[in-house]
């Protein structure tokens, strides 16, 4: 169980010919769930509340967690496509689509290769386009808890960030560090965290609802790369969230639920 009589399981899905594992939290339309660059972070406040209303589908990018590598997978896009499929031949009647910082660039590349993929798409902080204002915070520099650490404004005050990681990593736990790194280095080395051609290939995004959220004291994507989203996507919304880092479902959880739960509705 999640809690608060919410329901979660873990399967394996034999999809493409490969085994691709699949978080499901909740009853009800589903909704696909992206996860950020250091993999899926276990079952969250926003998770349960969500879930009491959709059913969240998170899969485990392949090469992440248990789900093993492709090969042929090199890149953001190849990852994008592979998910497209996956959602025309297993999520009918979707309610759409939330994907976190490396997901959220997913998520965008998905729509920009097939715009009627989602009625809704949610993007919290996504990575993918290059900011014009400051950069993309260079994971590679620093350690994987420095890198943590820098993705809320203060780790200190952000309950569910102190449950995740505050005590010393475990063994398993910095080995899937490590991992999910090495991935994402393999799909988003050159450039770095971000598609040149994502910005211009989503102008064609006319008539999708698309929901940006943001923490203004974002140190891992600038609020630039945010507004320079919104001003690609045509149907798109971008709302800042004050005294927030690049983790708005976890420091500003009531807020973000809010405007999540409005946009789907």
């Amino acid at each position: 169980m999640a809690g608060d009589n919410v329901s979660w399981k873990e399967r394996k899905v034999r999809f493409a010919e490969e085994d691709l594992f699949v978080v499901e939290v909740g009853e009800g339309r589903p909704l696909l769930v992206l996860h950020e660059e250091l993999g899926h972070p276990g079952i969250l406040r926003w998770h349960r509340e969500l879930g009491k209303e959709y059913r969240l589908v998170i899969p485990m990018h392949p090469g992440f967690g248990r789900s093993p590598q492709r090969e042929w997978m090199t890149n953001v896009r190849d990852l994008a496509c592979f998910y497209g499929w996956y959602v025309r031949e297993n999520l009918a009647a979707n309610a759409g689509a939330i994907g976190f910082s490396f997901g959220g660039w997913v998520g965008a590349e998905m729509v920009a290769n097939d715009p009627k993929l989602f009625p809704r798409l949610i993007l919290v902080a996504p990575m993918g386009i290059r900011p014009a204002v400051g950069e993309i915070m260079d994971m590679f520099k620093v350690t994987a808890r420095a890198y943590l650490a820098a993705t809320v404004l203060n780790p200190q005050t952000t309950p569910e960030f102190k449950e995740l990681y505050g005590g010393a990593p475990t063994p398993e736990q910095f080995e899937a560090f490590e991992d999910a790194r090495a991935q994402t280095a393999r799909l988003a080395w050159q450039p770095y965290a971000y598609n040149p051609s994502l910005p211009h290939l989503l102008k064609a995004v006319t008539d999708l609802p698309t929901l940006l959220i943001w923490g203004r004291q974002d140190n891992v994507v600038p609020l630039n790369a945010g507004e320079l989203y919104a001003a690609a996507i045509k149907q798109s919304r971008l709302v800042t969230l004050e005294g927030c880092g690049h983790r708005p479902e976890i420091e500003k959880t009531d807020e973000f639920l809010r405007e999540v739960r409005s946009f789907l509705s």
